[in-house]
């Protein structure tokens, strides 16, 4: 119900939900606002709503619906689903907990009468305290989960971005804004335990309070005097409405999170669905796309992003090309049927479409899986795309071809191999129509016009209805059977004198046949199983460790631990004294009157002379167990307030600073596990101290189903719209949920059936007590201690057996947060370099380096020697997968090289501080990260620039022409900007950090030609004091540049001064500037 619900909602950006006065009709600070109004008949009304607002709401913030990101309906899948779920275990607690409720205040009525009534007056008092005290408990718990979801969310999008906020030396800002969340949640958590706390003292009190009310009744009013026979069996039957009262509340605070998760799952079921009522083709080999003055919103906000759009797309290859933000991305949305309709007449086909994304999402799998998708293996069909895709010579280098496993969204192939694979997904499904959005901007120009030649005009997209966005119109203007254009939202078919060139002519240094010849080689099959690039989960057997009882023993003080023991220890002797005293008091009356003399008891006077003082004593007694019943539980919550600090502290620390491999070979969904699930395991303790609950197997939920869930979050529109391949995931989550309920059910099972065994054991040594002290002669008060005794002790073994169960299954999740915290951890660096390095006088030198990303990999860069001018602009040159990024990360020190060294103004960088470093570089990859929050914050996030600087930059890369300013609000992952819009915040950035080495890494790939060519005059001039390292396959990024690097294979072929055109290499090209083109 929740998955189905997930795809199907109608996604909702954040700044669409918050109240504003500014709207823009480009794709960037959309917003919308929000109108609120109350009305009521009569004060009596208004009055009952604030006291409801004040009582069962936690703030006004929730007052407004926000659609639920990803975190959020991680919580829904991990907590309010399983909360509500496991109500199943506990419907014959509905029953039976009544049932013995209302049984033992019978049998207590039965044994002494209407003094009894005087012990129900304590419950009832103490229960219409616990009912306001569980409204505040409701108000704060909701206000704790509301907290709980925005810590989620900021974890959520921390690991999602991890590699870039540790690429800018941003890591420990954004830890410590998690770090203040995680702070507010556990205030909200301790606040929570003690009103737990309270209900469990009032609780406790009450069922301490109700044997001395009543036995005062009967006793002080009554006359009546408490032998051992009504003293002991009022006594059990104390205890049972003891139980039964510590069931009462329990179950009901247990209802209550239950209705509170069941509201928060309606709440979610209640988001509006995505608008289907356009009109569908269904014509049989004939999809028609046509649009009719159609006009079309981003979801939930009221102006249009395409306004009057008259297209009809026939069968081939139809261009759309535009500015950045002009609304291409949104025209291939709109035909998805993803943005809201406006008005107008329009005609989608009702079929499978094809869809490539601008930014590739891929599946940590095989590179053959994904590329097959959902769609069966056609060998001959399979292969030809693979050719056509320019992928067989990328698969030859790997040791296992197309078998090869890949990381989470890619991780392992460069830029233009992802953009390729995705390509090959899309082709090779059996769709008529493709929607390819820009996937050529990442390949370089001699890969991109094969696969235009090959691939989007060859038989593979014969009879198919190809739409491709790009910014590099002549190389597929003279195939396409029509080019649009979009302008401000408004689309235009363009003529073919009118059609905008993109770029000069270029140089071709690779000859198609060659080209060819290599797609033509068949890839090698040896049969052999692939290495995984993803490490499979580590379990652990049998029991848990000691040493990761002694890691939770240690994150919780061991003086609290000392003081926690002490306190139970005082509990139980308490307990046993109580009994004693009972025994004494029951006993006395068959002494003397004048004195009874039990040693600490010797000055009493006999109950039938003054029973007051027994009174008292037993009162006192109640009260003194029920302070340290208190102290216990307030201990317990101060354990695990430091326990779930200093655990999550250190882990998210560890994370922060771990090697760049982890991120590599662990899936962001197992991550998210560790840092969600398993940390919500121990900050369970706060929720129910001392009363561990079985239903808190949750944790065994296995990491699959929320792992789909994110994959449906970045992969939409391919699982749900294009490839309509939800009922694929759904069956995948299906599965993983069955085995965990076949396993959680076995689990209650024998949680039953061992209750059954336990308390038919208990039955039976109590009748041989029973037995033993009939034939021994024993007193009856001794005989009464020892039934009692013998009858708690079985009942402790139970409850230690239960406990000891759920203990090791938490444990389970602690065990792996305990993992996290041994991560290997990235080197530091040995040398604090001085604040001027490095000088804008320091060259960038490579010494025979060899660099792989891990020790069972082949290398991405091997030997390569080089030097990079201090001061220029270098553009390295090389076919996608050569290992140009690999070069350029490895200025970050993200891999240390195996052999050989790097210097940056003569100092090894493998031995710098690693944030110094990276404080110092500026490395802006393809698709930057952006954060939820304002511009300002996007661009300066640490504060260290004025906001006259941060304005200045906006201003200059553009940011007027799409209404920016600093306080422009923008979604996380920039999803309220277009691709291109993204990439100009991210140049904003790198000018306005001026770092004296910079790297742009395709940093202009989704821009069009006319702002790519203003923003690299811009860079020039703002970073003429920088030494700048360029990586693009467009010839405007690169023509200018006065030094190249030519890399092919992970070696470098060729590189000095781009006039010479020659270097150590032997493929020179003549001609100012001919290497650097020739390869773009």
């Amino acid at each position: 119900m929740l998955y189905q619900k997930t795809l199907k909602r109608q996604l909702i950006g954040e700044s669409a939900q918050s109240t504003t006065t500014n709207s823009s009709q480009t794709n960037g600070s959309l917003k919308a606002n929000e109108t609120h109004s109350i009305t009521g008949s009569n004060k009596f009304d208004g009055f009952m709503r604030y006291l409801k607002r004040r009582i069962w709401q936690p703030s006004p913030r929730d007052e407004i619906k926000q659609s639920a990101s990803i975190g959020k309906i991680y919580n829904l899948m991990r907590y309010d689903c399983y909360e509500v779920a496991q109500r199943f275990w506990e419907f014959q607690s509905l029953v039976r907990v009544p049932l013995s409720l209302i049984l033992s205040i019978v049998l207590v009525w039965k044994l002494i009468g209407w003094p009894c009534f005087f012990g129900v007056v304590t419950v009832i008092v103490a229960q219409s305290v616990n009912a306001l005290i569980t409204r505040i408990l409701l108000r704060y718990e909701r206000e704790r989960r509301s907290v709980t979801d925005s810590k989620l969310k900021k974890v959520t999008q921390y690991v999602a971005a991890i590699r870039h906020l540790r690429w800018y030396g941003w890591e420990d800002h954004w830890q410590e804004r998690i770090l203040q969340s995680r702070q507010q949640e556990l205030r909200l958590f301790v606040i929570t335990g003690l009103w737990r706390a309270m209900i469990g003292v009032t609780n406790y009190l009450a069922t301490g309070l109700f044997p001395v009310a009543a036995f005062y009744a009967y006793t002080a009013l009554a006359g009546q005097p408490l032998r051992v026979d009504v003293a002991f069996p009022a006594l059990e039957l104390f205890s049972m409405l003891e139980s039964s009262l510590r069931d009462v509340p329990t179950l009901i605070t247990t209802l209550l999170n239950a209705k509170i998760a069941v509201g928060r799952i309606v709440d979610f079921m209640s988001e509006p669905d995505k608008d289907d009522t356009m009109t569908r083709s269904s014509i049989v080999g004939k999809p028609q796309i046509e649009l009719q003055n159609a006009s079309f919103s981003w979801p939930g906000v009221p102006d249009k992003v395409l306004n009057d759009i008259t297209l009809r797309f026939p069968v081939g290859l139809t261009v759309v090309c535009g500015k950045v933000a002009a609304g291409k991305t949104a025209l291939l949305q709109a035909l998805l049927g993803e943005l809201e309709w406006r008005g107008g007449k329009v005609i989608l086909p009702d079929d499978t479409v094809g869809y490539c994304a601008q930014t590739p999402w891929l599946q940590s799998m095989s590179i053959r899986d994904n590329i097959l998708f959902i769609s069966p293996y056609e060998e001959a069909r399979y292969k030809k795309v693979l050719k056509a895709c320019a992928l067989t010579q990328d698969l030859a280098t790997f040791k296992h071809g197309d078998l090869t496993n890949i990381g989470e969204n890619g991780i392992g192939l460069s830029g233009g191999q992802k953009a390729r694979v995705a390509l090959a997904r899309a082709v090779y499904s059996h769709a008529k129509i493709l929607y390819l959005d820009d996937p050529l901007s990442a390949l370089d120009h001699q890969t991109a016009e094969f696969i235009v030649r090959h691939c989007l005009c060859g038989s593979l997209t014969e009879g198919r209805t190809v739409i491709l966005v790009t910014h590099r119109v002549t190389l597929c203007q003279h195939l396409a059977q029509q080019v649009v254009e979009v302008v401000d939202g408004a689309a235009y078919v363009l003529s073919t004198d009118t059609v905008p060139s993109d770029e000069s002519p270029v140089v071709m240094a690779t000859n198609d046949a060659n080209e060819l010849k290599k797609g033509n080689q068949e890839e090698s099959d040896d049969g052999t199983v692939p290495d995984k690039f993803i490490e499979d989960e580590k379990r652990s057997h049998g029991g848990i460790r000691a040493a990761v009882y002694w890691e939770y023993i240690k994150a919780g003080k061991i003086r609290w631990w000392i003081v926690l023991i002490v306190v139970i220890a005082l509990s139980r002797l308490l307990n046993v004294a109580k009994l004693w005293f009972l025994k004494k008091w029951g006993e006395s009356y068959d002494r003397p009157r004048e004195i009874v003399a039990f040693g600490l008891l010797d000055d009493l006077p006999s109950p039938e002379v003054d029973i007051r003082p027994w009174l008292l004593g037993f009162f006192l007694l109640a009260i003194v167990q029920a302070l340290v019943f208190l102290s216990s539980l307030c201990v317990m919550i101060v354990i695990v307030y430091h326990t779930g600090r200093q655990m999550f502290r250190d882990v998210i620390n560890r994370v922060s600073h771990a090697t760049f491999r982890f991120y590599d070979v662990t899936p962001i969904g197992r991550l998210m596990n560790r840092m969600i699930s398993d940390i919500g395991t121990v900050d369970d303790g706060l929720s129910e101290p001392l009363d561990v609950q079985l239903r808190r197997a949750s944790r065994r939920f296995d990491n699959s189903p929320r792992f789909v869930i994110r994959k449906r979050g970045d992969g939409l529109q391919l699982i749900n719209v294009a490839f309509r391949a939800q009922t694929s995931f759904q069956d995948r989550i299906i599965t993983v949920t069955d085995a965990f309920q076949q396993m959680d059910h076995f689990y209650w099972s024998l949680q039953a059936w061992l209750m059954y065994r336990l308390d038919g054991l208990s039955a039976f040594s109590t009748f041989l007590l029973t037995l033993l002290a009939l034939y021994t002669g024993v007193s009856p008060g001794l005989t009464a201690f020892v039934l009692i005794s013998a009858s708690n002790f079985v009942l402790a073994t139970h409850m230690l057996c239960k406990q000891y169960g759920s203990l090791q299954m938490d444990f389970v999740s602690v065990e792996r947060v305990v993992e996290l915290l041994h991560l290997e951890q990235e080197l530091p660096g040995a040398i604090d370099p001085p604040a001027w390095w490095p000088t804008y006088s320091g060259e960038i030198i490579f010494e025979n380096v060899t660099i792989r990303y891990a020790p069972h990999l082949n290398p991405s860069l091997t030997r390569i020697s080089f030097r990079i001018p201090a001061g220029s602009t270098t553009a390295l040159l090389g076919r996608t997968g050569s290992g140009k990024s690999t070069l350029a990360l490895s200025l970050l020190a993200i891999m240390h090289p195996e052999s050989g060294h790097i210097l940056i103004d003569n100092i090894d960088i493998s031995k710098v501080d690693t944030k110094a470093l990276r404080n110092r570089i500026t490395f802006l990859a393809q698709d930057p990260v952006l954060f939820p929050g304002s511009m300002h914050q996007n661009l300066d996030p640490l504060s260290e620039h004025p906001s006259s600087d941060c304005a200045s930059v906006l201003h200059r890369i553009g940011g007027s022409t799409y209404n920016w300013t600093l306080d422009t609000e923008i979604e996380a992952g920039g999803k309220n900007l277009s691709q291109g819009q993204r990439q100009l915040v991210g140049l904003a950035r790198a000018i306005l950090r001026r770092s004296s080495v910079v790297i742009l890494d395709e940093a202009t790939a989704s821009i069009d030609t006319e702002t790519a060519i203003a923003i690299q005059q811009i860079l020039r001039e703002e970073l003429r004091q920088s030494t700048v390292i360029t990586i693009a396959h467009r010839l405007e990024a690169v023509k200018d540049a006065d030094f190249f690097v030519r890399l092919e294979e992970g070696r470098v072929t060729e590189w000095g001064p781009a006039e010479n055109g020659s270097g150590s290499g032997t493929d020179a090209t003549a001609g100012k500037g001919g290497s650097a083109e020739a390869n773009v």
